[in-house]
């Protein structure tokens, strides 16, 4: 990042002077600094903006933040940084020794397990010391010699940020699409073409780009196109050496996102279209590129739908308003348009969400969700016996990983909980039998059986229990006295499953209590959980989360004065919202990334994730849905009370969660807040939405963000 280093020199100075003469807090026989330990903080100049809304006046003293190309915006944002790495110095020493735990926690020369597709054998490795991934794929075996697809160390050289979003090899492996960027920016890409045997780019390269797909002729190219909102709106075909592209669909619906992709069989090409709740599909033959698409089915209002392909029928996974949960019907190849043809494959549950399913050519592999744990089913088509694989503990997370192969026997999923490492596994459909294929190294050493995973229910105020799991280390006391940290999202049918996570040891093995709350709002328990904890019910997903912190605080496992909680995005709106309901709670708040700004955001039509939002937090511009938002909108409810210590996240090119929501967010909390606690502002003036893009350097903000929430508890080695 880029410093004023002349501030900063002086805010050091200040330090010392301000440090030898102030009394400080003591918690148990540790120095804890407040914010009056410190210099004063920046102040964010105030510069009113009046805006009026169905009657009602609001003042916004810090809309002028949103402009990054305004030099004064830019200086409050380094004078704030200054100011964060001056109330961190203390906590260097602590930022390195974290750092250097959850490396000797992670493997630095790995490579995942190898996936057989179309002729060969694809895979990644990481190397130590480099900050990306390499991948590669040798020709029919392992054993074969290895050819380096992409190498993004190469590819980020001398780059502060980058991001590799993926990449598509033509039917007949000669070519790869691939996407890219150098902001950190999680929607603005460049699509280029490699030559595999040369390395040399050919064809055509596109600014925006955000979905590509190859025709069987390996020279057509389908791909979309973000607008000036972010928003992928076109889907364009283009011949390797045409001039420019051929606009094939316009997504004109501002709810509506378009993506184009190609299907495991090679036979078509699909261009998807969808809306939080309604969704529609086109379809054309992979081996006729120039034909004109086809609507499967036109979209109908809160009816959801996707195609999967299989040679001799369709498969339809399907969702509206009666059958919340999905279904999934067998569906003939020709005649489909009469719906009474369609034959129910898998009927609607409403105790089972649907979450995923992979189509081989004999088999459909089902991932579901029941009472919030994963299962895994095998149904032959033929309809004989479905075949299940069950997971014996009280609290895990598992995926399906399928078989890119369409004739494959085995499909492969993905295991891991809050004490277990995070396992691949594949099954082979006709004897039954498992096989672990790769588990997740821990050099420096891990034993599952010295921490205890508990599953708790806590109660909403409305009576609903929602779950929380929780982990810590065998022998914990439960008197109150343990630090905790509680996390979770909570929004757009997200579920904040349980995983492991070598980084969050690093507070466990400190007497932490490490807790992931299951909050309305996730899909975690159906999607009926979902539709509780949006639109008009938002605040569920706020109460349900005070619910899970509350009782934690009243069955011991922590106190209001060790209790630290953190999301990101959408979590960081949930962040937000609970800490100006219940400030009395929480020790200290770790908000990344946070969307704060919630009415402001969500009535600017010309920012991204705005409009196609509205059927997710409502629109604004209608009364009750206005007059709803705001009264939770954590920016416009910040007021005169205690805040607990805070620190804010945000990066200057993040395309979800604009700069200024965190960086106005700070300002006003510095105004309004009437503690001496700490109050930080973290922003990277390299990247966007998630943060440093290198391995490396992702693992050095984690520790940061550790080292903070240590250091407010006093614990500092």
């Amino acid at each position: 990042m880029k410093r004023k280093w002349n501030y900063q020199w002086l805010l050091a100075v200040t330090l010392l002077l301000v440090i030898t003469s102030c009394n400080h807090v003591k918690k148990e026989g540790v120095e804890i600094l407040k914010q009056s330990d410190f210099p004063a903080p920046p102040v964010a100049e105030v510069m009113p903006d009046t805006f009026t809304n169905f009657g009602q006046q609001r003042i916004d003293d810090y809309f002028w933040l949103k402009d990054k190309n305004n030099p004064k915006v830019i200086d409050y944002l380094n004078a704030e940084n200054a100011y964060t790495d001056t109330v961190m110095a203390s906590t260097k020493g602590l930022q390195q020794t974290i750092y250097d735990e959850i490396l000797g926690r992670m493997k630095e020369d790995d490579e995942s397990y190898p996936s057989f597709k179309n002729g060969y054998y694809y895979y990644s490795r990481t190397e130590k010391g480099k900050q990306y991934r390499t991948h590669c794929r040798r020709k029919g075996s392992m054993d074969a010699p290895e050819e380096i697809i992409f190498d993004i160390n190469k590819m980020a050289e001398g780059k502060p940020a980058f991001i590799f979003s993926g990449y598509s090899v033509s039917p007949d492996n000669s070519k790869a699409a691939y996407l890219y960027n150098e902001t950190g920016s999680y929607a603005e890409f460049t699509m280029k073409i490699k030559d595999l045997a040369s390395g040399e780019t050919v064809g055509f390269e596109v600014t925006g780009a955000a979905s590509m797909a190859w025709a069987n002729d390996n020279k057509t190219l389908f791909y979309s196109l973000i607008d000036k909102t972010l928003r992928s709106s076109k889907i364009y075909r283009r011949m390797l050496d045409a001039s420019e592209g051929e606009l094939i669909y316009e997504e004109t619906d501002a709810r509506f996102r378009t993506y184009v992709s190609g299907s495991k069989t090679r036979e078509q090409i699909f261009i998807l279209s969808g809306s939080s709740t309604t969704s529609e599909t086109r379809y054309v033959s992979a081996d006729h590129p120039t034909d004109a698409f086809k609507i499967f089915m036109p979209r109908v209002q809160d009816v959801e739908y996707s195609v999967y392909p299989h040679k001799d029928k369709f498969f339809v996974r399907y969702k509206d308003k009666e059958n919340l949960n999905g279904m999934i019907y067998e569906v003939p190849l020709t005649g489909y348009e009469d719906r009474t043809k369609w034959k129910v494959f898998v009927p609607h549950d409403k105790d089972v969400r649907i979450e995923d399913i992979d189509i081989l050519k004999d088999y459909v592999a089902l991932e579901l969700r029941k009472n919030g744990l994963a299962e895994i089913h095998i149904k032959p088509i033929d309809g004989g016996e479905t075949k299940t694989i069950a997971f014996p503990e009280p609290v895990y997370s598992a995926w399906l990983g399928g078989n890119p192969e369409y004739d494959a026997t085995t499909i492969r999923y993905t295991y891991t909980s809050l004490n277990r490492p995070t396992t691949l596994y594949e099954y082979t459909i006709t004897n039954g039998e498992t096989a672990k294929l790769k588990e997740q190294e821990i050099p420096s050493g891990f034993n599952p059986d010295d921490y205890t995973v508990e599953r708790l229910w806590a109660t909403a105020p409305d009576g609903v229990k929602v779950p929380m799991a929780i982990v810590y280390k065998k022998g914990l006391k439960k008197d109150g006295s343990n630090p905790a940290l509680l996390y979770s999202y909570g929004s757009y049918g997200s579920s904040s499953d349980v995983y492991f996570s070598t980084s969050y040891y690093s507070l466990i093995d400190r007497g932490f209590v490490f807790g992931i709350a299951q909050i309305r709002g996730g899909s975690d328990l159906g999607e009926q959980w979902y539709e509780d904890g949006k639109l008009l019910k938002k605040k569920n997903t706020f109460t349900d989360f005070i619910a899970c912190s509350e009782m934690l605080i009243n069955e011991k496992y922590t106190s209001p004065d060790k209790l630290a909680i953190m999301g990101g995005s959408a979590g960081g709106l949930l962040m937000g919202a609970v800490a100006n309901m219940r400030p009395d709670l929480y020790r200290t708040v770790v908000a990344q990334v946070p969307f704060v700004d919630v009415i402001n955001t969500m009535l600017d039509e010309s920012l991204p994730l705005t409009t196609g939002e509205y059927e997710e937090w409502g629109n604004p511009n209608e009364e009750e849905y206005y007059r709803y938002m705001l009264s939770y909108s954590p920016y416009d409810n910040i007021k005169a009370q205690n805040y607990p210590n805070m620190l804010v996240t945000g990066g200057i090119n993040d395309s979800q969660v604009l700069f200024h929501e965190p960086a106005k967010y700070v300002a006003k909390l510095r105004s309004m807040k009437t503690d001496d606690n700490i109050l930080i502002l973290h922003m990277n003036m390299d990247s966007g939405h998630g943060g440093a893009t290198g391995r490396y350097d992702g693992i050095k903000d984690t520790a940061f963000e550790f080292a903070f929430i240590l250091n407010r508890v006093g614990i500092n080695k």
